[in-house]
């Protein structure tokens, strides 16, 4: 199983949240500082990571930010603020998921362990094969996707929302339904998070002559393979 890797400075939550981890069966690194958390998941990369936002050396914010240009491991961010707009400000930084202190460390395991779930194994032994709508190409089992042959780095959830409409090109992908998929393993979501993903999607893929993702005003969002 791959290990979870925490970066939170308060010792005691940090204690708690690794036992609980541990008591569940997974591995747990854990550190304090938000340069060690770079470090660490550069040298051996978590299957998660939970990461704190107020962090000495380098705060969550810029960890997520300089993680993201490299890698979609999931995250899932922990902040003492419940301000929606400090929510949003992770998602457009591509956290998977966040929580506020306090909170009861047995709901931070299930909400790894649904994290997990929608990056899980089992996907690569579905069958699924290779998607290509146009230029756009898409490698479920690697979690991989290419435009006109050039990488292009994903979230998962980004990863996740674009791969369902891919498979249904036409298809209108309601807030909610989206929403289902991003989080079905349950647990807080905010209203606006699908249309902070999407805006992510559409500055990462709709470059030049490209244009994938389409608004039906009052309705959702469905894949189209046209021009601009």
């Amino acid at each position: 199983m791959a290990y979870v890797l925490i970066a939170e400075d308060d010792g005691n939550i940090s204690t708690l949240l690794a036992a609980y981890l541990e008591r569940d069966g997974f591995e747990v690194v854990s550190c304090a500082d938000g340069n060690e958390a770079l470090r660490l998941a550069r040298a051996n990369p978590p299957g998660l990571m939970i990461l704190d936002i107020m962090l000495p050396g380098k705060d969550g914010w810029e960890v997520c930010r300089e993680l993201r240009r490299e890698s979609a491991m999931p995250i899932i961010m922990v902040t003492a603020r419940i301000d929606e707009a400090d929510r949003i400000a992770g998602l457009r930084l591509g956290a998977d998921d966040y929580v506020v202190k306090p909170f009861s460390p047995a709901e931070v395991v299930e909400r790894v362990k649904a994290v997990l779930r929608r990056a899980g194994p089992e996907r690569a032994q579905a069958g699924v094969s290779t998607l290509q709508r146009g230029d756009l190409v898409l490698h479920p089992e690697r979690y991989t996707v290419s435009l006109a042959g050039e990488p292009v780095a994903l979230t998962l959830s980004e990863f996740r929302l674009i791969e369902a409409m891919m498979r249904a090109p036409g298809r209108v992908f309601s807030r909610e339904q989206l929403l289902e998929l991003l989080h079905e393993g349950g647990g807080e979501v905010i209203d606006r998070a699908i249309d902070v993903h999407i805006v992510n999607l559409r500055k990462k893929l709709e470059t030049g002559a490209h244009r994938f993702i389409e608004t039906v005003r009052g309705v959702g969002y469905r894949f189209v393979t046209g021009e601009r």
